[in-house]
């Protein structure tokens, strides 16, 4: 039997990608109560933005994830990172999305998965920089805002040793937190990726006003810039932006799955200690049913998030329609139990006074990020049968 067909090997978490859940699980529990997430999330972005500070982020908690290696998760021992399996990685960004973490910690995974298919000289010395504590995001999508890494984000020339960038980024999660970014452009017939440090000449970042209070979202736009040799990390890099686009989509899938979990737990509790007609109002069939479908609908997405991060880790060649399968599924779990969370909260459930709202809006950008449910689907469908008008 060929190998794309075979049975999944080593499904699900390892002695050592559980030991490392619950790390994650217990350190946040410990460091972001929920009064600390209220707090940064209250905190108005675009003034401190204008002093060229950074919102909404509290950087002693952050080096405390620096020290325990989490943005060296997916950067290879060699280059000083610690070469987990993606499933070990999704299962820490399952916690940090329960905990709905403020943090460029996923833009920064994302950038490394794509140095590390794009390699060379260049990704290793970023990838380099990335252990030991940098941050990064991705600057890939342009402004017709395809999810597509064929679709490179601006356009490229050469002048001499260098590369000149132009045009506009768009969707570029956690900028203000990025130390560089990775950008995609296409150069003649072929995609060339490049690392920008974030106060290169000719940049500008422009805040986008986004729901979700946990993360800051940027449009970049570049006039301008100019990359030497060794900023340019592969000159063909469309195949690897190919394929790191399934981790990509992983990231995100499992984020969003902390995040519904989070919303099915607390709703669940609050149905039992509401009460009304002197009974819990989990007793009733109204409340009880739909909160069991959202059990349900979140188990079949982490099924699919694991099985995607297993053949990812396994190099299989199912990788993009498997992980295109579970950000499908989760963002239609999200959007179910985000808007039974908010509705059974009754009155309270979108006032700034309950927690719901911070993970309802957090779930929101998670669903459309690379791509909604339908989007996935239409995606998946271009596999089985071909273009879709």
């Amino acid at each position: 039997m060929a190998e794309k067909n075979a049975a999944p090997k080593d499904f699900g978490f390892g002695e050592d990608e559980a030991m490392l859940r619950d790390l994650a699980r217990k350190f946040l529990d410990e460091q972001l109560p929920v009064e600390t997430l209220r707090r940064l999330v209250a905190e108005a972005p675009e003034p401190i933005y204008d002093e060229g500070e950074r919102a909404r982020w509290d950087e002693a908690l952050w080096k405390e994830i620096v020290e325990l290696g989490w943005t060296g998760l997916a950067v290879g021992e060699e280059e000083g990172g610690a070469g987990i399996s993606l499933v070990g990685i999704a299962g820490v960004v399952e916690e940090v999305g329960r905990h709905a973490l403020p943090s460029p910690l996923i833009p920064t995974l994302s950038a490394s998965l794509v140095l590390r298919e794009a390699g060379g000289p260049v990704a290793r010395t970023i990838l380099e920089r990335i252990a030991q504590g940098a941050t990064a995001s991705l600057a890939i999508t342009g402004e017709r805002g395809s999810w597509d890494p064929d679709a490179p984000a601006l356009e490229a020339r050469e002048d001499g040793d260098t590369i000149v960038l132009d045009g506009m980024a768009c969707f570029v999660q956690d900028a203000f937190k990025a130390d560089v970014l990775i950008a995609s452009a296409r150069l003649g017939g072929d995609v060339v990726l490049c690392a920008v440090e974030a106060g290169a000449a000719g940049l500008t970042i422009d805040a986008d006003h986004i729901h979700d209070l946990t993360r800051d979202q940027a449009t970049l736009r570049f006039d301008g810039v100019r990359v030497g040799g060794d900023a340019v990390v592969s000159r063909e890099a469309l195949g690897a932006l190919r394929k790191a686009w399934p981790g990509l989509l992983v990231l995100v899938t499992a984020d969003l799955c902390g995040t519904s979990e989070w919303q099915l737990q607390t709703t669940v509790e609050y149905a039992r200690q509401r009460t009304q007609f002197d009974r819990q109002i989990g007793f009733f069939q109204a409340v009880k049913h739909p909160l069991v479908d959202a059990m349900v609908e979140i188990d079949r997405a982490k099924s699919l998030l694991y099985h995607a991060a297993c053949e990812i880790d396994r190099g299989s060649e199912e990788a993009e329609t498997a992980a295109r399968m579970a950000k499908s599924a989760a963002s239609d779990a999200g959007a179910f139990i985000s808007d039974r969370s908010v509705q059974l909260h009754g009155g309270i459930g979108f006032t700034w006074e309950c927690d719901v709202h911070i993970y309802f809006k957090r779930s929101l950008h998670n669903q459309v990020l690379f791509g909604d449910g339908v989007h996935q689907r239409k995606k998946l469908a271009e596999t089985l049968i071909g273009p879709i008008g």
